[in-house]
């Protein structure tokens, strides 16, 4: 048996650390497929690499596990730990990470089965560094997991309620809507909130979206809706409404990114104070 491995990283890719890591899931588990999610995450940015797991590991196989590093807490005392989440599709995922938060967005949507702190050394590289985990303890444990091993073997229990938490944000309803916020902003300079196409059906065209300096009416389809240059809101890939520009870059042009309030308010109706 090797499952799957997909890899999640702030580390970029202009040093070896990624190459490194690969290099060490090879040397325990060489049949395993390995996938570069993202490692292009915003150095330290927990936040974010939390959103690029929300959005991306339900397209993946099931019996996936996703090994991830964005690792501030690197060498203190934040545990390395392993959680195994089934969806309520009954898929099953194990996720080998640092315990600082980044699993928080997918707990409020999934089962949480089983979590292990990272403390039997077998399943590690001899010499631990204090300053490189995702080589020497979340490269090899997600290895020997892909492999075979049972999560109860790398590690010894973790209720779940001591897991790390972020604050993460939920959209606020009000009379008219709904106050939503802005959790990433793309490539493309694309705004995404994190509120729901589910949130605002049936009817998206009864829609006012205020974000920043501008004032959208109506969710569009896709962003050949609107003509070049102009403000547009649709339903993204991920199933969250975004705010864009067609052909331009709404964060640069707005002004405004990750933690922006937006108000979506039925039209005729109050936004929120």
């Amino acid at each position: 048996m090797s499952a799957t491995i997909a890899l999640l990283t702030d580390f970029g890719i202009e040093d070896t650390y990624v190459g490194v890591m690969k290099g060490v899931i090879r040397g325990i588990a060489p049949n395993a497929a390995i996938v570069d999610l993202n490692h292009h995450v915003p150095p330290q940015d927990v936040r974010a690499g939390a959103f690029h797991l929300l959005v991306s590991y339900r397209y993946f196989p099931a019996d996936t596990v996703f090994c991830v590093v964005v690792d501030p807490g690197v060498g203190t005392a934040r545990r390395p730990i392993a959680a195994a989440l089934r969806t309520p599709n009954g898929a099953r995922y194990t996720f080998v990470l640092p315990d600082n938060g980044l699993l928080t967005p997918l707990l409020d949507e999934n089962s949480l089965e089983q979590v292990v702190v990272l403390d039997n050394p077998r399943y590690h590289l001899p010499n631990v560094s204090h300053t490189f985990h995702g080589r020497d303890i979340f490269a090899p444990v997600a290895a020997h997991l892909a492999a075979g091993v049972p999560l109860a073997d790398v590690g010894t229990p973790l209720a779940s309620d001591a897991m790390v938490r972020l604050e993460w944000p939920h959209p606020e309803p009000h009379a008219s809507g709904w106050v939503a916020t802005i959790i990433h902003a793309d490539h493309f300079g694309n705004l995404i909130t994190n509120l729901r196409a589910e949130d605002l059906q049936p009817d998206m065209q009864k829609w006012l979206v205020v974000a920043g300096p501008v004032q959208i009416q109506g969710i569009s389809r896709t962003f050949g809706d609107v003509p070049p240059g102009m403000p547009v809101a649709y339903i993204g890939s991920s199933g969250f409404l975004e705010l864009a520009v067609r052909q331009g870059n709404a964060r640069r042009q707005w002004g405004i990114g990750s933690g922006a309030r937006v108000q979506v308010v039925r039209i005729g109706g109050k936004a929120s104070v």
